[in-house]
């Protein structure tokens, strides 16, 4: 086969020269370091940015790789060129991208997407004997299709005896596996140098990307462990929130009556607190102060000269009413007296 270097260009309908298939894998590669050796958070606006930008660029050279048909069923890993063989790493670099997406209602949707990539990549590289290792199962697996226990939350689930001979291989196959990754991480710690500075040979180069093969697929199986219990667990949580019945308001219990007062004896000392109702009509009040003498204007005799002065007046009136001449010439002289004397005069109580 001949390598991708050659044909990896291609013509944009403009007239542009689009991307190479290199620099697609290079710069999607390199995103995904900044983003797995950040500080930063990973709910980030500046991670989240890269992570779309980096499952782009794979993505776009994902299809140029097929459209090349780089890769075949029918050739052994020693007829893959060397330009060619980090290539393999596409589908396990988008999986491990799609993980990075931080989107709660879209999580089992990602977390499907991801494992699909990675099993991709285990497939391809079961294909080409990379590595001896167990390709994990796909449509049987329980996390895809659930039983009767797991779509019926409230029915318990029975509760089995542990396998303690699969517990001790799967045991034995994550230790063998940290040993594989430890060693092929030393390795190229060791020939990184010279490929990045362009002064390793071909087998150099080709043995630099086949550790990084094999350093995936040991990330990819332990990747794949956890999108199982992680996809199981997020079917759970729909199936319960779809059956769940939706929580009624909790009734208010009626109000109690109380009393300002602390306890009977108290209220017949000091009062119930507030006024009491009426026992008698107002009426009824003065009537009975009437009889004891209570009233303001009880006990205090009448003027004698208040009674003269209304006879005198009463005579006086009774008189002009009459036509008496005598009281008439009186109330003329009086008239004519006020005419000229003021008022209060002679009066020296007023200093008039």
């Amino acid at each position: 086969m001949a390598a991708a270097e050659d044909t990896n260009s291609t013509q944009n309908p403009s007239g542009s020269e689009a991307p190479k298939l290199s620099d697609l894998l290079d710069r999607g590669w390199k995103l995904y370091e900044e983003v797995d050796t950040t500080n930063e958070p990973s709910s980030s606006n500046a991670v989240q940015v890269k992570v779309k930008r980096g499952i782009m660029q794979l993505e776009e050279a994902t299809r140029m790789v097929n459209q090349l048909n780089l890769f075949s069923r029918n050739e052994a890993l020693e007829e893959i060129s060397t330009a060619d063989l980090k290539y393999l790493l596409l589908p396990a670099l988008l999986g491990a991208l799609t993980m990075k997406q931080v989107s709660p209602s879209k999580r089992l949707e990602h977390v499907q997407a991801a494992r699909v990539y990675f099993m991709d990549f285990l497939q391809r590289c079961k294909e080409y004997e990379v590595c001896s290792f167990q390709l994990p199962r796909t449509s049987e697996n329980t996390a895809d299709t659930p039983t009767e226990e797991q779509t019926n939350p409230s029915v318990p689930m029975p509760v089995s005896q542990p396998d303690l001979i699969a517990m001790a291989t799967q045991r034995q196959a994550k230790i063998e596996r940290f040993k594989q990754r430890k060693e092929t991480e030393a390795k190229l710690s060791e020939i990184r140098g010279l490929v990045e500075s362009g002064s390793a040979d071909e087998d150099v180069v080709r043995d630099f990307y086949l550790l990084h093969v094999r350093r995936w697929v040991t990330l990819a199986l332990e990747e794949i462990d956890s999108i199982n219990q992680e996809i199981e667990i997020l079917k759970r949580m729909e199936l319960f929130k779809q059956s769940a019945p939706q929580p009624s308001p909790p009734k208010r219990p009626p109000m109690k009556p109380f009393i300002l007062t602390k306890d009977a004896v108290q209220a017949k000392v000091f009062g119930a607190g507030y006024p009491s109702l009426p026992t008698m009509t107002v009426d009824d009040w003065y009537e009975q102060h009437r009889r004891k003498g209570c009233l303001p204007d009880q006990g205090i005799p009448r003027s004698a000269d208040g009674d003269a002065d209304e006879d005198e007046r009463a005579e006086r009136e009774r008189k002009e009413e009459n036509d008496d001449e005598e009281a008439l010439q009186k109330a003329r002289d009086w008239d004519d007296w006020k005419d000229t004397h003021r008022r209060g005069y002679g009066n020296r109580k007023n200093m008039g």
